[in-house]
């Protein structure tokens, strides 16, 4: 059997090789047992994104969860992640279920878990469904009867897409974002939150809005490299002021300007904690991943609002939300969340929020970013994505446990910080980081740097310090 295994976000895997209906099952086993030791008569939200098959895991994992006499809210379409997490809030869950891959390849599906609280399950009620996934679920699952157990009321389809547009127009003045003198466009990378735009936002551009489980071939990350044709779309337009891009569950966040220059995750976390604090005038520490900008220090000195550093791994930001007073929570990969929302990440509510900062103060997005720099100075900062067998990926990582890195090229480290992987800072403001991803056979070498000529530098050294190790015998 499968030996399945929950990494920085969900388990996933590859359809019909590993992500099949009988692993689904044997984790809803597992989920159901859990619920039904900790909770009386919990009950459960499920939904899906637009990847191959996901309505038929989703309503897998319902008629089992229902086997288990577990009343079952079944999304009647696909939706976001965030949609399913603040759902669990709104029906008094005590657990969520997305069947997402996330922004992984389309050859991928996923099982992420959420919690009462409407965010990411956290790290140690994961590790204790994982430990009693069964080997054998022991179910026929065609015996399983879905109009059945909605008969029988364990299993009722709701409209969580619904539920979470209604909860955007209580908190967001969108007629008055209609009629801004600035100009929007949406690129859903052909994932869940497209549906969702299309209603708030009708008469904008509205790129890759339609129903594609390939996703055209290209991973629903957004990274720049992903979204060339959006980017290209708005400078040749030249007249959209901002684009909003989110990934595949619609989690995840990127930005353009007017010109089609990408606005990173690190800027927007900037941008979201200068707008709350020096516009809103509002308190709360910043808890941010391993990974993101040093300049979030910067600018949180300046307001005096304290900072503090987790592992990557939004979990790990939303745990520090169920006990603490935070501003803003954001990761380097684009998952971003801030006060007066759930503690999970959500692109689509971050995009609105600096679209509704932009409108609010008539300054473009490129006049926000310059403000920001004038506290923080500039930086340059970017992410290779190696693909790399495991066994040379453990054989890298065992050389910066044997901290064989004393410097990239000419450039020597002066510290190094081990939080969640390899952090190798050259001096106070221009480190290179060195982590193993949590989901995908990957190797991930980071860096930030005070010039774009120096960040090439950076990655051409890190890059030669790996190879180096992985071809020595």
């Amino acid at each position: 059997m499968t030996k399945i295994k929950f990494g920085t976000d969900g388990w996933r895997a590859i359809i019909a090789k590993d992500f099949t209906e009988n692993n689904v099952a044997r984790v809803s086993v597992a989920v159901a047992t859990w619920l039904n030791k900790k909770y009386i008569k919990p009950t459960v939200v499920v939904g899906y994104d637009f990847r191959f098959g996901g309505k038929m895991f989703a309503e897998t994992v319902a008629k089992v969860l229902a086997n288990f006499k577990i009343k079952v809210y079944i999304s009647n379409c696909q939706v976001s992640t965030p949609a399913v997490s603040l759902a669990v809030i709104k029906q008094k869950s005590q657990f969520g279920v997305m069947i997402t891959a996330s922004h992984n390849p389309p050859n991928y599906n996923g099982y992420k878990l959420k919690g009462e609280y409407g965010g990411p399950l956290l790290k140690e009620d994961i590790k204790e469904i994982e430990a009693i996934i069964p080997e054998d679920h022991e179910l026929i699952l065609d015996s399983l009867n879905l109009e059945k157990f909605i008969n029988n009321h364990l299993i009722k389809v709701v409209d969580l897409e619904e539920m979470y547009i209604n909860h955007v127009y209580n908190n967001f003045d969108i007629k008055t974002l209609r009629k801004s003198k600035f100009h929007f466009a949406f690129d859903a990378m052909y994932g869940a939150g497209q549906n969702v735009m299309r209603n708030l936002f009708p008469d904008i551009p509205l790129l890759h809005c339609e129903n594609n489980p390939s996703f055209h071939g290209i991973a629903p990350e957004p990274l720049h490299k992903n979204l060339l044709e959006f980017s290209n779309f708005i400078a040749k337009s030249g007249n959209i002021d901002c684009g909003l891009a989110v990934d595949g569950d619609a989690d995840r966040i990127a930005l353009y300007d007017n010109k089609g220059n990408f606005v990173n995750s690190h800027l927007i976390i900037l941008i979201l904690i200068y707008y709350l604090a020096e516009y809103k005038k509002l308190k709360g520490k910043v808890v941010t991943g391993f990974s993101s900008t040093v300049k979030v220090e910067k600018l949180c000195e300046k307001y005096n609002i304290p900072v503090q550093r987790v592992r990557i791994g939004f979990k790990d930001i939303c745990k520090v939300m169920l006990h603490d007073n935070v501003l803003v929570g954001g990761e380097e990969s684009g998952g971003i969340t801030c006060k007066g929302h759930i503690p999970e990440r959500d692109g689509i509510w971050m995009g609105l929020t600096i679209w509704q900062f932009m409108n609010e103060t008539g300054k473009n997005i490129s006049q926000i970013i310059d403000e920001v720099y004038n506290i923080t100075g500039t930086f340059f900062y970017s992410r290779n994505d190696l693909r790399i067998e495991e066994n040379l990926k453990n054989k890298v990582v065992q050389a910066c446990k044997n901290n064989m890195f004393k410097q990239f090229g000419e450039f020597k480290v002066e510290r190094i910080e081990t939080l969640d992987g390899y952090k190798y800072f050259i001096n106070d403001n221009e480190w290179i980081m060195i982590r193993p991803s949590g989901t995908e056979p990957l190797l991930r070498l980071y860096a930030e740097t005070s010039s774009p000529e120096r960040l090439i530098k950076f990655h051409e050294e890190a890059l030669k310090a790996v190879e180096s190790v992985v071809n020595t015998n």
